[in-house]
């Protein structure tokens, strides 16, 4: 017994004590409580949900997170180029009403400015010509209706005669010879003399060509020229020139510079048919030629030319 009871004691008393642990702050056990509270309060709204436990203090996961394009596992998804993002950003199209609104104006709007600009340069010869050219344009225009009213004039006073003639046979013979007289002048088979005028180009650069004299013919002709002759060859409908500058043949009959017209017509409207701006005086001018248009009360064209019987037409009684 006293042998036990020693040992015991002995026991006792070779046990270590136990350490005593530093007490814990009353500011972290306040902080640990808090988080464990918000832990457990996350927990329990987590719960119904099926979503599974998450640490404290993390962001819950709200499942509408874009997929990363790394993460899909296309090709080249995350090393696309800046050419292929605007592309992607343009195509397809985003247009919505008040673009297709605005785009419907800005077209309705150049149209109607190509419209207004094609029909001010349609204009833009007559409106870039000096006030007297214009009056010259007028009264030429004037004086050519004036022309038309005569002639129609005279055919009705025709016709009345051959209709109150006593002698209408008598009155026919003689209107035939007035017609023959008047186509054989636009023939060029028989002289004629009138007013008008005389146009001389001079030509010391030899710079004229074949087609220059033509288009003074048609202008001649255009502001109502009845009988033309050229350094005396008479001008017809049938006429025409050739050759080059220096070298010019009317009908196959060469002429030389100076080159004469000889124009029987009005001298009011000849005169300012060449003188137009961009005409016959301008365009020769350009060429370093001149031309000079006389005035008179008596030109006489002479040349003349010889019948000839057309091979196919022949008159007919209508």
């Amino acid at each position: 017994m006293n042998s036990e009871e020693n040992s015991k004691d002995e026991t006792c008393r070779a046990q270590p004590l136990p350490q005593e642990q530093p007490p814990v702050s009353t500011g972290a056990q306040d902080s640990a409580a808090q988080e464990v509270g918000a832990y457990k309060a996350g927990s329990q709204e987590a719960g119904p949900q099926g979503s599974g436990s998450r640490e404290p203090g993390r962001p819950q996961d709200s499942g509408s997170r874009e997929p990363d394009p790394r993460e899909s596992g296309e090709p080249g998804a995350g090393t696309r180029t800046g050419r292929q993002r605007l592309a992607a950003a343009v195509w397809p199209p985003r247009v919505t009403r008040a673009q297709l609104i605005v785009a419907v104006l800005l077209f309705v709007l150049g149209l109607g400015l190509a419209i207004q600009v094609r029909s001010n340069s349609d204009e833009s010869a007559l409106r870039g010509a000096r006030q007297e050219d214009l009056v010259r344009i007028l009264d030429e225009v004037d004086n050519r209706t004036q022309r038309l009213e005569d002639e129609k004039q005279r055919l009705e006073d025709q016709r009345t005669e051959l209709e109150n003639s006593s002698d209408q046979a008598e009155e026919a013979r003689r209107q035939t010879q007035q017609k023959e007289q008047q186509l054989g002048i636009l023939a060029g088979t028989v002289a004629a003399e009138g007013p008008g005028i005389t146009l001389t180009i001079q030509d010391p650069a030899r710079t004229v060509e074949s087609d220059m004299l033509l288009d003074t013919i048609q202008e001649l002709r255009a502001a109502g020229a009845e009988a033309i002759q050229v350094n005396g060859v008479r001008v017809v409908a049938s006429t025409f020139f050739s050759g080059s500058a220096g070298d010019i043949e009317v009908d196959r009959k060469r002429i030389s510079a100076p080159y004469t017209f000889k124009v029987i017509g009005e001298p009011q409207d000849l005169e300012p048919a060449l003188n137009i701006p961009g005409g016959v005086v301008q365009t020769l001018e350009k060429e370093q030629a001149t031309a000079t248009v006389e005035r008179s009360e008596k030109i006489v064209v002479d040349a003349l030319r010889p019948a000839e019987r057309p091979d196919y037409a022949r008159s007919s009684p209508q």
